[in-house]
């Protein structure tokens, strides 16, 4: 009985540090789509901790919440603004520029992690960097931002940049809990394949100091194991059943 209670206690702890992360909004809900304003509204309203958007940088410099490289065959870093800004998503908004997407959500509680997409052009992605960091500054949401990206050369500019004590996560999947503490990461933000070819990285992690987010995790295994190696975050397409199994672990 006594062991029985322990382990309980244990798992109970250890799904109370688990924080759900809506992957591209709450897009499921109804009148959602992926990236869109109404995604990122609906993940606040059922009260995700965060909630992850995609961003570009056209040829001319403006940043645009989309996934893809591309939307309706227009490509976001080689167009310029006026052409990409009469796209629509499926939902029929209009694609929302940053400024868009980061004014709807100065209201809103949940955490807005960002990742800034990997781009051709490494000058491109430092411009976008900094652009970024100074949009945020000016709208006061510093500290409601998690910056996260695929990109090496993006990461250590956000190190770099964004102000002291900026959660900045890297995405890849190719560096050890050790060497992103070395680089100044906050900690890995991994695909769940890439976690389970290098579980030891969760143990890893605790020893380093850094944290471990795992995406995209939408079956309710995955999430339990996530869960009993301790992950900090989980990235999901399904943050409505992640919830319920964190309150009935």
């Amino acid at each position: 009985m006594v062991v029985a209670a322990c382990l309980m206690a244990t798992t109970l702890t250890t799904t109370a540090q688990t924080r759900v992360v809506a992957h591209r909004g709450y897009w499921d809900a109804p009148g959602a789509a992926q990236n869109s304003i109404r995604s990122l509204i609906k993940a606040d309203s059922i009260g995700c901790w965060g909630s992850e958007f995609d961003v570009w940088m056209s040829l001319d410099g403006t940043l645009f919440v989309n996934h893809d490289a591309t939307i309706n065959g227009v490509e976001i870093q080689s167009s310029r603004a006026r052409d990409i800004k009469q796209q629509r998503l499926s939902n029929g908004e209009f694609i929302p520029t940053l400024r868009e997407y980061l004014f709807a959500g100065i209201p809103l509680k949940t955490q807005l992690v960002l990742e800034l997409k990997e781009h051709r052009d490494v000058h491109q992605e430092a411009k976008a960097v900094k652009k970024i960091l100074k949009m945020v500054r000016k709208m006061g949401l510093e500290n409601r931002m998690t910056y996260i990206t695929f990109s090496l050369p993006a990461l250590i500019e956000f190190i770099k940049w964004a102000p002291a004590g900026t959660e900045v996560y890297y995405l890849d999947g190719d560096l050890s809990p050790a060497k992103l503490k070395h680089i100044g990461a906050a900690g890995l933000d991994y695909s769940l394949r890439a976690m389970k070819q290098h579980f030891d990285w969760f143990e890893a992690a605790k020893r380093e100091g850094v944290k471990v987010n795992v995406w995209t995790v939408n079956n309710e295994d995955d999430m339990r194991w996530c869960i009993e190696n301790g992950a900090d975050f989980i990235t999901t397409n399904a943050p409505l059943r992640l919830q319920q199994l964190l309150a009935n672990p």
